[in-house]
């Protein structure tokens, strides 16, 4: 533990605990959703159903809240959206509901209350700790536009031919979402999402809610929290995004940060040369990557029954550059071994983690989670419409990074998406919330967290250094954050001034 935390003398900025009240209620047109009674039941949803045994191991159970899809028209069709909760224990002191989102946008969380109330230690037993999957996604009400692939990530390739077919892909995307989808798609939002927040908590008979969010769920958080004033409690967000770069688009700027995450891995590769063969210095490593996209620039590589080509590797190695520990980096650097095997003319059977990685960007498999993702993000915020946008972006980016410069900024489905329905929310001036970031964050670059600590001057912001990972409470292991996260969760006190924690102080 380190001395930085700063705990003693903070300030407090959160308002007292929200106690547990009966759902709004009254005679609006949203108190039939906001005083429904919830039916929780076992979350195994059958033999098979690893997700469900395991919150059945940590006491949770599950629930469906009913929600309309349209909140212009709650009297219409209506969808549901998926909850799980561990109660807590310490009734005595029992704080609030905590409700999580890990990001996406379109990643299921109904399964994270057992791994987070680990991470809470002592607190977690003061708060219910509730999981949502946000409609469409996971065990709510399901979307799927039959893709292909499992994301629209596509490198822009090597030459013109190859950025024409990467825009003949991202139009496909789109027409799948509207031939199969098209009906819900402009109700695919994060307001709406927000909205859904909402009744979750008077479902819930909370007055306010208490939030952890990582990734887009801290701009999740943001707009729930602008949407709704007065009506949260505790906020945490991890990962943290600038609200004024959110949209389809969101990845262009972070080249640096991903390139930077690379060089480290290829260090460490490097220093494990024994293991995995790609070379004794990072300069080596580094350039199997180079040689691996001109190979596939010319003739896809085969791993197992796929093909890899230039447009799909660069996203490979993008795939490979959120986590930053061993695990995480034996398991792209065993995959690189196999594709330069794969270069060399062997046949390959892929690792598991490339095996994993190819099915979800070369089939359906993850199909359902692409959809949802690119819903959000198109029905957001609008994308620039002419392809020679995109062209010209790419080609000023491959000056810069001839590998990860064109997966930022190639072309999307958002592209040929309807404009969205509503305006992007416009996020308050300020917000009392612990904000979490590593410096070297290849998703939600640390800009971003400074950016929204200027914007919420009553916000307080604790960095982690040293570290190319995203998402780091519960996650990365350094004491230093969890412990500042649970001292805010505890007390609902913010450190007196921001804190930084050091990658090799844990």
């Amino acid at each position: 533990m380190v001395t930085a935390l700063c705990l003693t003398g903070a300030v407090a900025f959160a308002a007292p605990p929200a106690t547990a009240q009966p759902g709004d209620g009254g005679t609006g047109p949203l108190a039939r959703y906001q005083g429904q009674h919830l039916t929780w039941k076992s979350c195994v949803l059958g033999p098979s159903d690893d997700t469900g045994k395991e919150l059945q191991r940590a006491g949770a159970q599950c629930a469906d809240v009913t929600v309309p899809l349209d909140y212009a028209d709650p009297g219409g069709r209506t969808i549901t959206v998926a909850l799980s909760r561990i109660r807590a224990t310490d009734t005595a002191h029992r704080i609030g509901a905590l409700l999580l989102n890990s990001g996406g946008p379109g990643g299921p969380t109904i399964g994270d209350p057992p791994w987070v109330r680990k991470a809470m230690r002592q607190v977690g037993q003061r708060y219910d700790v509730v999981g949502v999957d946000p409609r469409f996604v996971g065990r709510s009400t399901p979307l799927d536009c039959h893709w292909p692939t499992g994301t629209f990530l596509r490198g822009a390739g090597n030459g013109r031919a190859a950025f024409d077919r990467s825009t003949a892909f991202a139009r496909e995307l789109a027409r799948r979402c509207r031939a199969h989808e098209g009906a819900v798609l402009p109700f695919v939002t994060t307001r709406n999402t927000a909205r859904d927040m909402d009744v979750i908590r008077a479902a819930l008979g909370e007055r306010r809610i208490s939030y952890l969010g990582y990734s887009y769920g801290s701009y999740l958080g943001e707009v729930y929290a602008s949407m709704f004033p007065g009506r949260t409690d505790r906020v945490v967000l991890d990962g943290v995004i600038d609200p004024a770069r959110y949209g389809p688009r969101l990845m262009r700027g972070m080249e640096p940060a991903n390139r930077h995450a690379l060089e480290d891995w290829a260090a460490w590769a490097a220093a494990h040369d024994t293991a995995y063969g790609l070379g004794r210095t990072r300069a080596t490593v580094l350039a199997v990557i180079d040689r691996l996209q001109a190979t596939a620039g010319r003739t896809p590589l085969r791993a197992g029954g796929h093909r890899v080509d230039d447009q799909v590797l660069p996203v490979i190695v993008f795939n490979g550059l959120s986590q930053d520990n061993d695990a995480a980096y034996g398991d792209f650097a065993q995959a690189i071994r196999d594709l330069r095997r794969a270069a060399d003319g062997r046949h390959i059977t892929p690792s598991p983690w490339l095996a994993r990685t190819l099915d979800s960007l070369l089939t359906g498999s993850d199909s359902a989670y692409g959809s949802v993702q690119s819903a959000i993000l198109c029905g957001d915020v609008a994308a620039p419409r002419d392809p020679r946008t995109y062209w010209r972006d790419v080609q000023r980016a491959r000056k810069r990074d001839a590998l990860l410069g064109p997966v930022a900024n190639n072309i999307g489905p958002c592209a040929f998406w309807d404009p969205p329905r509503e305006r992007p929310t416009t996020i308050r001036n300020d917000l009392p919330a612990l904000l979490v970031n590593a410096t070297g964050d290849p998703r939600t670059g640390y800009q971003g967290a400074r950016e929204v600590r200027r914007m919420w001057p009553a916000s307080r912001l604790v960095t982690l250094r040293g570290a190319d990972q995203h998402a780091l409470y519960g996650v990365f292991g350094s004491r230093c954050v969890d412990a500042t996260v649970n001292a805010y969760l505890a007390g609902g006190r913010l450190p007196s001034m921001d804190v930084t924690c050091e990658r090799r102080s844990g």
